[in-house]
């Protein structure tokens, strides 16, 4: 029997949350985002929005010029968070079987139901919509590839003033039928210069990916050529995988002006600790190994890295040992164009309190009051001072 896939994406996820929050942004241009100011780029953009041509990682500044009038919104990812968790939970009753791809996004094996993928769909679809206030858009297919696409279809056919709410089902058999008029880029591994090489083979449609030997794709692509071959058949093997692995937790900024301000670095290097550790306690990770990233105004990108003896997801010891690698490869006069702090080695958060380990307890409980604070009020809501002399003044 062929397999039922669905492949679930949140429609304009941080926005529609957003919407919830505040009803009067509902028809209105407004954008997630960073400030213009400071080399900010759009991370969500609402449909009106998207009327003018603003789309995800556009500049803001960009977005700005085309809608002078759009609202800007700096984003609360504690929000984000516990919608998306909420989702995934009824995902999470409805099968087993759902492989969370990010915070808006999911695959589900719904094989086993005795209903049509369709009508799985669509209950789906109506319970997220009635009982969160979030739309979404689904493709149902028999594998993983085809269901990817059928949602990116079926968004695209479905654009207005608002969500497309859209839901597309590629029947057994037509996998092949359905991805031959598409472009050569709707097909998944196919980025710009593939795809520019596959034009100059004379295909600039899925379909006519299949009309070149599957010698020649492998002689000029390698394996992508094979790889090719099958997904422009629409042949995908491959589970719904229920294992989904962090590899690392990171956040980065780039400044609108390069920044020679030891006070100000700080700063920025201690924010970006507590949105990793943030992060790692929303997803019960602890990590072993800290990292940070600097450019230069050259655009020259270094990184270093520091494992620690065990791991952390606590905001101080992560900014600890960030500072420390930071005042290393830094020295007093430097401008800066970027910095990023991440976190890497994750594995489950397990805590096993002993009778010394009291002032761990209460850092945890601390951060958890503030964690709850940023979620309630947004990510600025409250934030823990600095003291002292500044650490990258020279004495």
């Amino acid at each position: 029997m062929p397999r039922k896939i669905l492949h679930l994406d949140l429609d304009a996820f941080y926005c529609s949350v957003e919407e919830l929050s505040e009803p009067s942004l509902k028809g209105r241009p407004f954008v997630v985002g960073g400030p213009p100011n400071q080399r900010g780029v759009v991370s969500s953009a609402s449909y009106a929005a998207r009327k003018f041509g603003i789309r995800s990682a556009m500049p803001t500044a960009n977005a700005l010029r085309r809608c002078p009038e759009l609202i800007i919104l700096r984003g609360r990812r504690g929000s984000y968070h516990q919608a998306s968790v909420q989702v995934m939970e009824r995902l999470g009753n409805l099968t087993p079987l759902v492989e969370q791809l990010s915070i808006d996004e999911a695959f589900l094996d719904v094989s086993d139901l005795p209903t049509p993928g369709k009508a799985i769909a669509q209950n789906l679809q109506a319970s997220i919509r009635d009982e969160l206030g979030l739309p979404c858009s689904i493709g149902v297919a028999t594998n993983k590839l085809i269901a990817k696409t059928a949602t990116d279809v079926g968004k695209a056919s479905h654009r207005g003033d608002g969500p497309p709410n859209a839901i597309l089902e590629v029947p057994p058999g037509q996998e092949a039928a359905f991805l031959a008029p598409l472009p050569v880029e709707a097909l998944w591994g196919v980025g710009p210069k593939t795809a520019e090489h596959l034009n100059q083979l004379g295909a600039h449609t899925i379909g006519e990916i299949l009309k070149i030997p599957e010698a020649q794709l492998t002689q000029h692509f390698g394996k992508l050529g094979q790889d090719l071959a099958l997904r422009a058949r629409g042949i995908d093997d491959r589970p719904v995988s229920t294992e989904r692995e962090s590899k690392s937790i990171s956040q980065e900024i780039t400044f609108d002006r390069d920044v020679v301000m030891g006070e100000e670095l700080q700063r920025t290097l201690k924010r970006l600790s507590e949105g990793v550790g943030f992060r790692l306690r929303q997803e019960s990770l602890c990590g072993t190994t800290v990292k940070i990233k600097l450019r230069w105004p050259d655009f020259t990108t270094i990184s270093r890295q520091v494992t620690l003896p065990q791991g952390t997801d606590q905001d101080g010891v992560i900014f600890s040992a960030a500072l420390e690698l930071f005042r290393a490869a830094w020295h007093a006069g430097l401008p800066v164009r970027l910095l990023g702090v991440g976190v890497s080695g994750l594995h489950p958060q397990l805590r096993q309190l002993s009778l010394w380990d009291s002032s761990i307890e209460k850092e945890h409980r601390l951060l958890e009051a503030l964690d709850e604070l940023r979620r309630r009020y947004g990510d600025g809501a409250i934030q823990r001072g600095l003291y002292g002399k500044d650490p990258f003044e020279e004495s």
